[in-house]
């Protein structure tokens, strides 16, 4: 008999085992931060949808929501999730933990996720390569019992597409950028046309009303940058502000960095659809706050042009920078409330002196760091001063100098050397940390061809070896002379 119970214990406890192998994720906070009765939950959520406001449609890659209780954030997530206008093969939530922090990545690998709304399918092939593939990424199950931050973000997507979706439910435990960066690589093969991504993140902890207001937006403008620097510099910027109660600008930061080392230097746009905190919902109050922003991600297929009268103020500004340094030694005060937006974009430029119709100075700036206008300021200061194949542009020279700018349009990445146009595309390559760039005019004055371009950008100017030129990034952009 003893045997025999201990063989049936055995039994049990085996299939206990299993059963924990195989079991889906019930909802945490069902009840509490959303309606636990499905009638009631779909109504909220379809209503949220009916009030939102209307974008234009666009082919999107990802989209930012907030993940509050539905009261207090509710309608800033719909307004996010109804511009999506059509069904991904996959999709990938990220969200970090508010529970642990292992210096890793958790993935659900054990079952389905469970809402109100119904069973949501994980897609455990690409769960499973990824932990395979990746030692930092496990299964940690403090990360995803008690978690919220993806949990909220189901219902909209099942009022959506109801059962047919599958999900790839992602926590960022950890702080460390060399390991969001990894995260970043791992997704990359994902991260196109037929997938969508989710960063599930609340913005401000729990200043007043408006310093909120101050540095969400802060956050949110640094998102539009599409550069992790950009989001990082803001995230220090507000903390060094030191705004009374600020406990964080951003507590998904870390699912933010993720995206964003995936779009960074591709033509991807942030658009900001809508921002709100606690303190504008009938359950907040104005002394502590939380904020919430919506965004959605795309493809920029605008292209980058300048109006005639944003060149004329640009050249006026190139003048009035050379006269200030020549004649007053001084940096020229630009006036930016009468610039175009397109001017204060953080784009590269070269200004170029003639005297005579023979060259006076060329001095560039290829990175863009700084809003355009400051980098047409410095870059006529530089052209007159610090060109070392001339002497400084002096008073009496003044009257006789022509300028010439030439502003690089955001850079684009290719896949093949046939979508180099020679005389309208400049080159940039890329491979670890080597790059280097030709102006479009190069390879005309060379008389290259597409080949022959790339060929001597990758290898004479980036300095990357020969035989990893076939593997180096490489994008083009357009000089926008006048």
């Amino acid at each position: 008999m003893r045997s025999k119970s201990k063989i049936r214990f055995l039994f049990l406890l085996l299939v206990l085992m299993m059963n924990n192998l195989h079991a889906n994720r019930e909802p945490a906070v069902s009840g509490s931060f959303y309606p636990s009765n499905p009638t009631e939950l779909l109504s909220q959520i379809n209503l949220a949808f009916k009030e939102t406001k209307k974008f234009e449609q666009k082919e999107i890659n990802a989209i930012i929501v907030p993940h509050a209780g539905y009261v207090f954030s509710g309608s800033i997530a719909a307004t996010a999730y109804n511009t999506l206008t059509k069904k991904y093969k996959n999709i990938f939530l990220i969200g970090s933990s508010h529970h642990i922090n292992i210096d890793g990545v958790s993935i659900y690998n054990r079952g389905n996720y469970q809402t109100p709304l119904g069973e949501v399918q994980v897609n455990k092939t690409i769960v499973n390569e990824l932990m395979k593939n990746n030692s930092f990424i496990s299964y940690e199950e403090d990360a995803h019992k008690k978690e919220h931050t993806l949990e909220v973000q189901l219902p909209f997507l099942q009022a959506i597409y109801k059962s047919d979706m599958q999900i790839v439910p992602i926590i960022m435990a950890t702080s460390e950028i060399d390991t969001i960066m990894k995260m970043s690589k791992a997704l990359e093969p994902y991260f196109n046309d037929e997938n969508l991504f989710v960063i599930s993140t609340d913005l401000s902890h729990y200043p007043n009303y408006e310093d909120a207001q101050k540095v969400d937006m802060n956050i949110l403008n640094a998102l539009t940058k599409n550069s992790p620097f950009k989001l990082i510099d803001a995230i220090v910027e507000n903390e060094s502000s030191k705004k009374e109660n600020l406990q964080t600008s951003a507590c998904g930061w870390s699912s933010l960095l993720t995206l964003l080392y995936l779009t960074q230097e591709k033509d991807y746009k942030y658009e900001i659809l809508e921002y709100k905190n606690s303190g504008d919902t009938k359950y907040g109050e104005k002394d502590r706050v939380v904020g919430y922003g919506a965004m959605r991600v795309f493809k920029n297929s605008e292209e980058f042009f300048l109006e005639q009268n944003e060149k004329d103020q640009l050249k006026e500004i190139a003048k009035l920078s050379l006269y200030e340094a020549v004649i007053n030694n001084k940096k020229v005060a630009v006036d930016t409330e009468k610039l175009s937006n397109k001017s204060k974009l953080p784009l590269g430029a070269f200004v170029t002196l003639y005297k005579d119709k023979k060259l006076k100075g060329c001095i560039g700036r290829f990175e863009p760091k700084e809003p355009l206008y400051d980098v047409i300021t410095d870059m006529a200061i530089s052209a007159s001063r610090h060109d070392t194949r001339f002497t400084p542009v002096q008073k009496d020279e003044l009257k006789d100098i022509e300028i010439e700018i030439s502003v690089l349009t955001p850079r684009r990445k290719v896949n093949s050397i046939d979508e180099v146009i020679i005389g309208k595309h400049g080159i940039y390559v890329s491979y670890g940390a080597k790059n280097g760039t030709y102006l479009p005019k190069v390879a005309t004055d060379m008389n290259w061809s597409a080949e022959e371009f790339v060929k001597s950008c990758c290898e004479q100017k980036a300095g990357i070896a020969k035989e990893d030129c076939k593997n180096a990034e490489l994008y083009v952009y357009e000089a926008i002379v006048f």
